[in-house]
């Protein structure tokens, strides 16, 4: 009896032993590590990719943010501040009740195909507002030149790139809202244009917010 009482003790000790080392080590010791490498090796992708102006954390390099004007009275849709670049479309799960909106509540994609009717709609009347928002008195949109992220949203709704034609597309509009020149504001957009990863990766890019802050920085000289 007291052999078995004394059996059951030290598998009960020992079993706590490697309790409070496996705790130590896969708890504590295995975070901190890797959090460490984290922070010494991918400083900024470990702390979430923030892009600073001002001082201040103004959003990440990852997620896409919306420049709209604020909401007028009766206004469900708020309308697009077109002294900004503006980004892809928002409605990455379309128009129902957990749209993204760059809120960071859900992403995803509509899930429609090419030829379902409200997809079709969708596209039809943003390429039609992407034509009317950057027509200028002195340059004049034509269909063909709307590139397709002018138009769609991305799978996770959340894209917080453009391609560098639908950048191109808005340099005219940029500068009369800014009151900047044309060539400017295409500088603005060159200097922002980052290439494909490695060299083959991806296609071209433009992050709209660091393009805005940029553009911000801009004004602010002029």
């Amino acid at each position: 009896m007291n052999n078995s009482v004394t059996n059951t003790a030290r598998l009960l000790g020992a079993g706590l032993r490697a309790l409070l080392v496996l705790t130590l080590l896969t708890g504590v010791l295995y975070p901190l590590a890797v959090t460490g490498i984290a922070q010494a090796l991918f400083n900024t992708k470990a702390n979430g990719s923030e892009i600073t102006a001002d001082g201040r954390v103004v959003g990440s390099s990852l997620i896409g943010q919306a420049y709209n004007l604020p909401l007028k009275k009766g206004q469900e849709t708020p309308e697009p501040d077109l002294k900004w670049f503006q980004g892809r479309p928002q409605n990455g799960l379309g128009t129902n009740s957990v749209n993204t909106q760059y809120k960071l509540i859900l992403s995803g994609a509509t899930n429609r195909s090419a030829d379902n009717k409200d997809l079709i709609d969708w596209v039809t009347a943003a390429k039609a507002a992407v034509i009317k928002d950057n027509s200028t008195a002195d340059y004049k949109v034509k269909a063909s030149e709307v590139p397709a992220d002018a138009v769609t949203s991305s799978g996770s709704g959340l894209d917080p790139d453009i391609s560098p034609a639908y950048a191109d597309l808005q340099v005219h509009r940029i500068a009369e809202q800014n009151g900047l020149t044309v060539a400017q504001v295409q500088h603005l957009v060159d200097e922002h244009t980052a290439g494909r990863t490695l060299g083959f990766i991806g296609e071209p890019r433009v992050n709209v917010l660091e393009l805005n802050i940029a553009l911000k920085a801009l004004v602010a000289k002029n």
